[in-house]
């Protein structure tokens, strides 16, 4: 075979895999027509850079349209993503909190539930100390592990699967406000625990979110739209959502609890079959979402045996307004003095 046929040939098959990968990688910005669509979403960028990856072999050859056609749909399928990254030259989570606002820090964590190494994450838990834990797949196993941090975080709320495998947890060294109690949902997908932060009540919600379709997370969603839309008007929703910040199922979730979505810190599932050098071709499938809160800062932490990144998050709450009872109070102080 002659270059030119060989060229020729490579010049097809690079067209074929252009052609194939712009299929599903089009198909995931109709995520709201049907959740199939919005299962390849989830891959945009994997698909966007395969694609681009292909089309860079047409450029040389007599399909150089069709390469830089693919190439120009591949950067601007990437480009949509940006927007929720925290990428620097794009915005960021960080915000300076005013003068004496209190600073909290939440820790998200999908445990694993079979984690090899469970003392790394508790572990963590003691150096960071965080005021409050969200935890998703908490089985049996862990359920045992986290009583060893009774004594740290008192206040907390378990949400067992029916199965026995796995649930979701809240742990919080605040307590509970007032004449609240912790809730369960769907099966133990979803925990929702009103806690104190300084005469602050907030609704502090963790999620676990199964797979997108064909499997069962469509429904899944329908079944906790009466939760998320009665949550307080200061919360908190963290958790392993297995979706990009993206895609129509995160969107779904921001709409039926009536918040907003805090910027991706990147890659938060890698799976434990990638060596570590590929380590970077995770999902941002770990959310964030608030309302009346402010963020100042998140990042991932070092891994600790589990697929999943921890994720540490800084917040605040808007200062509150003394109440005209407490102002009357202070002017009656002031003038007595």
């Amino acid at each position: 075979m002659d270059g030119s046929a060989l060229r020729k040939k490579i010049g097809l098959a690079a067209l074929a895999a252009v052609t194939l990968l712009s299929l599903p990688l089009l198909a995931g910005f109709f995520g709201r027509l049907h959740p199939a669509f919005d299962s390849f979403a989830h891959f945009r960028i994997h698909l966007a850079v395969l694609m681009a990856l292909a089309a860079l072999l047409l450029i040389g050859s007599r399909f150089f349209l069709e390469g830089a056609v693919a190439i120009a749909l591949a950067i601007g399928a990437v480009a949509t993503t940006t927007k929720s990254m925290d990428l620097p030259l794009l915005g960021s989570i960080h915000a300076q909190a005013s003068a004496g606002q209190p600073v909290y820090r939440l820790l998200q964590l999908n445990l694993l539930y079979n984690n090899p190494e469970p003392n790394r994450v508790l572990s963590l838990i003691g150096r960071i100390r965080p005021d409050v834990i969200t935890l998703n797949e908490v089985s049996p196993m862990w359920a045992d592990k986290l009583e060893l941090l009774s004594a740290a975080y008192p206040h907390r709320v378990l949400c067992p699967f029916p199965n026995g495998r796995w649930g979701v947890a809240i742990l919080s060294s605040r307590p509970f406000a007032q004449d609240a109690e912790a809730r369960c949902y769907d099966r133990g997908s979803l925990a929702i625990a009103p806690i104190d932060f300084g005469g602050r009540a907030v609704d502090v919600a963790t999620l676990h979110l199964g797979w997108p379709w064909p499997f069962h997370q469509p429904r899944q969603l329908s079944a906790l739209a009466g939760p998320l839309a009665f949550l307080a008007d200061t919360a908190l929703l963290a958790g392993d959502m297995n979706a990009t910040p993206w895609s129509a199922a995160v969107s779904r979730v921001t709409e039926l609890g009536g918040l907003e979505l805090m910027r991706s810190v990147g890659p938060t599932w890698q799976s434990n079959r990638l060596p570590q050098f590929m380590r970077f071709a995770g999902l941002p499938i770990d959310q964030v979402f608030h309302r009346g809160a402010t963020i100042h800062n998140a990042r991932t932490l070092d891994e600790v045996g589990s697929d999943h990144l921890p994720v540490l998050v800084e917040f605040s709450l808007p200062l509150r307004k003394p109440t005209p009872e407490e102002d009357a109070e202070t002017a009656t102080a002031g003038i007595t003095e």
